[in-house]
């Protein structure tokens, strides 16, 4: 599948279990903080093909739920496939503006570089409160693409971080709202956290990031010059590579 500008886009389901695979310190992180124990149920809004449900239904065991929401009928058939033998777990078609629960359904309810998508995060984290328990806790992980770092050419970084938050991501720099979005939904914040794992392998970071793909995009666009994009990545390629993105990680509570 190709975009607007002619790139071809990567398998949705296959780049973010790439991601899952690369991520694990921060998201043992986010796993840690949502407190999971045996009896407990957690929605994980957003789970694409399921790449973190495994290690909830581990938390929780066979007396607890673990549910999947996804929007997308592709990844809830894939997560589904995935887990069609742990009872525990249930994977949902819906959308996280108007979630197919009753209200304080959960204990837990997290979200992972979902929010940046959606289109009206203060809606969806509304629709979380609603369905959490009085004291329920979320745990959110979104990253600031503007806060894209890697070492080289700084001004084509930040062209290309400029490009990416303009066009290629919904809510770009969610992460650093996700504290005052929360608060207006009604929940307590706890505590906001960051993680920047860094990244020395360019074809794996190539994967998560998409360089290369973008960097086309955005000469076809005009945002980056041709000759410049391409003696970027060749450098990025070649060279002595690091790129870290900053994540954020998000406590906080419905209240009792």
């Amino acid at each position: 599948m190709a975009n607007a500008l002619g790139v071809p886009s990567p398998d949705k389901a296959a780049y973010m279990d790439t991601v899952a695979a690369v991520a694990g310190d921060y998201k043992r992180r986010l796993l840690d903080l949502l407190d999971l124990r045996p009896d407990l149920s957690v929605l994980d809004l957003g789970c694409g093909p399921g790449a973190d449900l495994a290690s909830m239904a581990d938390a929780v065991t066979e007396s607890g739920r673990v549910v999947g929401v996804d929007i997308d009928e592709r990844m809830v058939a894939a997560a589904s496939t995935r887990f069609h033998d742990r009872p525990q777990v249930e994977v949902v078609l819906g959308d996280g503006h108007a979630l197919p629960f009753e209200d304080a359904t959960f204990h837990r309810a997290r979200m992972d570089r979902a929010l940046q998508h959606v289109a009206d995060p203060g809606a969806v984290l509304a629709e979380l409160l609603r369905v959490l328990e009085p004291g329920g806790l979320l745990r959110v992980g979104e990253p600031d693409w503007d806060s894209l770092v890697v070492d080289g050419d700084l001004e084509v970084n930040r062209a290309f971080n400029r490009f990416v938050c303009s066009t290629m991501v919904r809510n770009a720099t969610i992460g650093r709202q996700l504290a005052r979005l929360a608060r207006a939904a009604g929940f307590e914040v706890g505590a906001v956290e960051t993680a920047a794992p860094v990244f020395h392998d360019f074809a794996q970071a190539d994967e998560v990031f998409v360089f290369t793909r973008n960097t086309e995009r955005a000469i076809r666009a005009g945002a980056i010059d041709r000759a410049t994009g391409e003696r970027w990545l060749a450098d990025l390629a070649t060279g002595d590579f690091l790129a870290t993105p900053l994540v954020f990680l998000l406590s906080a509570r419905k209240p009792l």
